[in-house]
């Protein structure tokens, strides 16, 4: 009698509709999620940042804990390393706004002398029309001289839940010293996501690395060429060139504007071109040539894709998610792309260079292998624990 053929598994849940109602209901529900992220943006920011700065130095408590440090030890160095960091920015912050606060009311006064000085020039050139004088009485320059405090005021702003990212990164430091087990256990289960949380985690180490690597160097230059120019304040315009830096694409126009209009204020138009020439020549040789190579390389990201992020994050999460846009899409991309395999391909379409054909086999190959690996790892770990536990059959 001929054996029966066995029965084809039964068709997946979606199948059957039609891809473009799949399409539909996948937009729908990222609408719905960015309105809620939206709406809890003074809460999922700050959550971020934390995540962002714990994942940054979690290998600080990882090689501790592979010298034979104890785990408290390194949960300590970790949270240290962390608060460093965020209270010496904040901090920096805090005194260089106290030291403008101090010049901005003489300001206002050359501010004033500056437009007495156009109108006396236009008259000169026989331009004294109505409209003109008109239009320079209505110029307010010491609202100008306001925008600087603004600027690093609202900058100082994506810090003002300082309470709450001290207290959450308490939490968190426990959390990472115990990353890698968490890891290696949904690696058991499922290798794919323990690869892509891997590679958000590795990415966003390598952002972080290059970004501030290049923008110390930067500070470095501007501070140096502002304060041989005789622009007040160098060191604050410095630290503000290197916050910027992490602001893809428009960071260096941000962090361009306060020392060119006290360089206007202070010594002229021409002072004030100047700046902005050095301030050019610099910057975009570091930032628009060199590290967007490395930044690229780092994460994987086409400019497009990173200037698009800084205008999506910038409006969903305010100020700080221009300053997160990289990371926060680096997660998007691990949850959307790098999590399945099947979907792993479009990374050649938001890839800074298009890969050919054979670098994006061998990239899904080592995916796969890196996932495997991390799979057979798990297996070993708790096949050692069973052989603790059980006694043995012999």
């Amino acid at each position: 009698m001929r054996p029966h053929a066995a029965a084809p598994p039964p068709p997946p849940a979606s199948e059957g509709l039609p891809r473009g109602l799949v399409v539909l209901l996948g937009m729908a529900g990222a609408v719905v999620a960015v309105a809620g992220v939206k709406s809890f943006s003074g809460v999922v920011g700050p959550v971020f940042l934390a995540l962002m700065l714990v994942v940054g130095v979690q290998p600080l408590g990882t090689w501790l804990q592979r010298k034979g440090a104890p785990r408290w030890v390194a949960v300590v160095a970790t949270l240290l390393a962390v608060y460093a960091i965020l209270l010496g920015l904040v901090a920096a912050l805090a005194v260089s706004i106290a030291q403008l606060a101090t010049l901005l009311p003489d300001y206002a006064d050359k501010a004033n002398q500056l437009v007495a000085d156009v109108q006396s020039w236009l008259a000169q050139l026989n331009i004294g029309s109505d409209q003109v004088d008109k239009a320079l009485s209505n110029i307010d320059f010491g609202k100008l001289v306001g925008l600087l405090d603004n600027i690093l005021r609202g900058l100082l702003s994506v810090f003002s839940n300082l309470f709450f990212i001290l207290a959450l990164l308490i939490f968190m430091a426990f959390d990472a010293s115990t990353f890698g087990e968490r890891m290696r256990a949904v690696a058991y289960a499922r290798p794919d996501i323990a690869y892509a949380f891997s590679s958000f985690a590795g990415g966003t180490r390598s952002y972080l690395i290059v970004s501030t690597v290049f923008g110390l160097i930067v500070a470095v230059i501007d501070a140096g060429a502002l304060w041989a120019m005789g622009i007040p304040l160098p060191i604050l315009w410095g630290l503000l060139s290197f916050i910027t830096n992490y602001i893809p694409n428009i960071g260096f126009v941000i962090g361009l504007i306060p020392p060119a209009l006290i360089a206007l204020l202070q010594g002229g138009p021409m002072l004030m071109i100047w700046v902005i020439v050095v301030y050019s020549v610099i910057n975009v040789i570091i930032q628009s040539v060199i590290q967007p190579k490395f930044v690229g390389d780092a994460v994987g990201l086409s400019v497009t894709l990173t200037f698009l992020a800084l205008v999506f994050w910038g409006w969903v999460l305010g100020p700080l998610g221009a300053l997160l846009a990289i990371p926060m899409t680096l997660l998007v991309k691990a949850l959307l792309l790098d999590i399945d395999p099947t979907t792993r391909w479009a990374n050649a379409l938001i890839a800074e260079s298009p890969p050919t054909a054979e670098e994006l086999a061998t990239a899904a190959q080592e995916a796969a292998a890196r996932a495997a690996a991390m799979h057979e790892e798990a297996e070993a770990e708790v096949e050692e624990a069973a052989e603790e536990v059980l006694p043995d059959p012999r």
